[in-house]
């Protein structure tokens, strides 16, 4: 859990940020303020592991007050003004947010500070079949339990690891995968669940018959797909790449005899 802060003179700015990190499960808000000042006093009496920062702000800019924090968390700077981006990235931000901004462009942001945190500590990457990053049921995907159950793919679901709890994810309410360096985010229609593991993994124990991989970085639901257009697949609200080099045999597998034409 990634506890945040905002820093913004615009109350609207600081409302749509609220209701972005009420949305993501591993963002808490430790409070918002609309001048750096007011929030020292936050800053010294309770840990913060990242800040959401405006750029230009009355009495003091954004990176005027960054540059005065001894031992600062992480920051994203949230500013109109690109032409900061520079010097907000010499000061080692993990982003640079140019409003006004989606909830996708932040949600890459928060990911990277997620990685960039848990990458300080992590030095042995989960396996598939440890118990701590990808449990199906109660044994491994693709395998009987082992109280000698039905295998998983059988079961409907599994559990994969996310923010110090084991979270059940059942294969009906995914729409796609997604990699994220060593990391996967399994979007749902209601949420996303970031855990420890390469998309090989994941991709090694979904059943076969119900996702596909279009793309290096993408797995989706065959059933979840809504329509295809040149290379590029559309899932909901979502579009999604079809890997070049394997398009035909992609769209083979997806179309699978379903496609009638005269």
């Amino acid at each position: 859990m990634l506890t945040c802060l905002i820093i913004d003179d615009e109350p609207l700015a600081r409302k749509g940020l609220q209701e972005y990190i009420r949305d993501v499960d591993f963002l808490r808000s430790a409070g918002e303020f609309d001048n750096p000042l007011r929030a020292i006093d936050t800053l010294l009496h309770q840990p913060v592991d990242l800040i959401f920062l405006d750029i230009e702000m009355p009495k003091m800019t954004g990176l005027d007050f960054w540059k005065t924090l001894s031992h600062p968390p992480m920051v994203i700077f949230t500013t109109a003004y690109p032409q900061y981006a520079v010097e907000g990235f010499n000061l080692d931000a993990v982003d640079y947010l140019l409003k006004p901004f989606s909830f996708e462009r932040f949600w890459k942001a928060v990911v990277k500070a997620k990685v960039r945190l848990e990458g300080q500590t992590a030095t042995n990457p989960p396996v598939v079949g440890d118990i701590g990053s990808l449990i199906p049921g109660i044994g491994l995907l693709a395998t009987e339990s082992a109280s000698g159950g039905a295998p998983a793919a059988e079961q409907g679901y599994f559990f994969i690891k996310c923010d110090n709890r084991l979270q059940k994810i059942r294969y009906d309410d995914i729409l796609f995968v997604e990699a994220l360096r060593n990391y996967i985010t399994v979007h749902t229609p209601n949420k996303k669940y970031i855990t420890y593991l390469t998309i090989s993994n994941i991709e090694e124990n979904l059943p076969p018959e119900q996702f596909l991989r279009v793309h290096k970085s993408f797995i989706v639901s065959l059933l979840k797909i809504d329509s295809i257009e040149g290379n590029m697949i559309r899932v909901g609200a979502h579009t999604l790449p079809i890997g070049r080099a394997t398009r035909e045999e992609v769209l083979n597998k997806i179309l699978n005899n379903r496609f009638w034409k005269r």
